[in-house]
């Protein structure tokens, strides 16, 4: 019996690396390293939130502010206003005071649950021994607007007497875009309390209110008459961050898939070419 033995043909025989090769390469590993970079980064990222949401958890915990405590915060100007490291934010307190009706101001184009409406807030002057002549900002709910007349304010009741606020020390309002028309409409009749957004330090020189605390109190509980307090969880979104590491990491993976086979396997499974006869 004949034995015929065939050599294997060499599929890499030949094979010299050339421009277009050497471009892929380099692409693939500046990608590479770009998105296994994000992915990093996204993880740091992550790692500040979990510690800034373990702070505010921390703060949570801890016994409730002193009123006299924020009736002794000086009133900072804007350029100096306590940011959200501030160690009193997020700390639960409980007020004793008289609200200051007539100084109750509507925050304009604020959500609740998904319904545009009005933040109230209103000044509360501390009563508590060591408070005297302090006033801190409340922010008492939320209250819907009247879709037929959106200079119509809602009938918020303010106890008269001494009342007690329970709720979480926090800054002011967010700012919203502000297009001007609050300014403009500042002379019409009623509409003078609604605005745009709240700057402290103006309203403090408007409203004569010397003593007002720069930091807010967001007050908790159920709902009041119109007013709602449905306020948004404290949420660091943590759980978004890693979504994006896994999205960046899973990227970086495929590149090297990609290239792994289109460069290196596919030359070798590739059939040996014949030579013609």
């Amino acid at each position: 019996m004949e034995t015929i033995i065939r050599k294997l043909p060499d599929r890499t025989s030949g094979f010299r690396p050339d421009w277009r090769f050497w471009c892929i390469t380099v692409a693939a590993i500046v990608a590479m390293a770009a998105t296994a970079a994000l992915g990093r980064w996204q993880l740091s990222r992550a790692a500040q939130k979990e510690a800034w949401q373990a702070s505010v958890e921390a703060r949570q915990a801890q016994p409730a502010v002193a009123p006299a405590t924020l009736a002794a915060l000086p009133s900072a100007p804007p350029a100096t206003v306590p940011g959200d490291a501030d160690p009193l934010v997020h700390r639960a307190a409980v007020l004793q005071g008289r609200w200051l009706a007539r100084y109750t101001v509507f925050l304009d184009n604020r959500q609740m649950q998904g319904r545009p409406g009005f933040f109230v807030l209103t000044p509360l002057q501390l009563t508590a021994p060591g408070t005297e002549g302090a006033v801190v900002l409340v922010q008492r709910g939320w209250v819907p607007r009247d879709f037929l007349d959106r200079t119509q304010l809602p009938d918020v009741p303010s106890p008269a007497g001494e009342v007690e606020v329970r709720g979480r020390v926090a800054l002011p309002p967010s700012r919203l875009y502000d297009l001007g028309q609050a300014g403009a409409a500042a002379g019409a009749e009623g509409s003078s309390r609604i605005r745009q957004n709240l700057d402290m330090a103006a309203y403090r020189a408007e409203t004569g209110l010397a003593r007002l605390a720069p930091l807010t109190v967001l007050q908790t509980g159920g709902p009041e008459g119109t007013l709602q307090r449905d306020w948004p969880v404290i949420d660091a979104g943590v759980a978004k961050h890693y979504g994006y590491a896994f999205q960046w990491f899973g990227l970086c993976a495929l590149v090297a898939i990609l290239y792994v086979w289109f460069q290196i396997v596919r030359r070798f499974l590739r059939p040996g070419r014949q030579p013609s006869p």
